[in-house]
């Protein structure tokens, strides 16, 4: 994908994401992770170009940080008829952003890991990729927890439990099985693709 479309989609995503937002705090607390991720994008553009794969992953990852900061995880209209029609007891967007928590990084961990010859291929690299995304997940659970004690209630919506006392577990374990499914889907994919970045360079 072009870095100008790549750019466009994500900005027009972003402004939309902006205009009238369900909670002013939990948009501002939901789409930074993505402005944090645009802006590293941009600055490491020429010293440490990513794959295209990548690149389109970390995109969608934004949009699912968008579409949850506009309405709320626990308010995305999708995610209410689903839960209405098959009678579950919440709306479940908030895992589908967990599972991208451990889909796209373990991407991106696997990817810098390679291109920085950290550990080889094999065992020790899906380990490490693993641990990774383990970690930033956990790491992410504990930031929610530090928003909900500065500021009591205004970040219930950003914690989005829903009444689930499960929630901050089941998040985590999305997160390792989103981790899980890139090792074992993207792996032959990502690996030709940086070959031909190597190759480019």
């Amino acid at each position: 994908m072009a870095k100008a479309v790549w750019l466009a989609i994500f900005f027009a995503v972003f402004m939309w994401s902006g205009i009238n937002p369900n909670d002013q705090f939990t948009w501002f607390l939901e789409v930074l992770p993505a402005l944090i991720g645009v802006i590293l994008v941009i600055a490491t553009y020429r010293s440490f170009p990513l794959t295209p794969l990548l690149s389109f992953f970390i995109l969608i990852h934004c949009i699912i940080l968008m579409v949850g900061g506009h309405y709320t995880y626990a308010e995305v209209p999708l995610f209410d008829l689903i839960k209405e029609a098959f009678d579950l007891e919440r709306n479940n967007y908030d895992k589908v952003g967990h599972f991208a928590q451990g889909f796209i990084p373990a991407l991106l961990a696997r990817e810098i890991l390679i291109r920085k010859e950290v550990v080889r291929r094999g065992g020790w690299l899906n380990l490490f990729v693993v641990s990774v995304c383990l970690a930033f997940s956990a790491f992410y659970e504990l930031i929610e927890w530090w928003v909900a004690i500065a500021t009591g209630e205004g970040a219930e919506a950003f914690l989005g439990t829903q009444g689930y006392i499960w929630d901050t577990q089941s998040d985590m374990g999305f997160a390792l099985l989103g981790t899980i499914s890139c090792l074992l889907i993207l792996p032959r994919f990502h690996d030709r693709q940086l070959a031909q970045l190597h190759m480019s360079r």
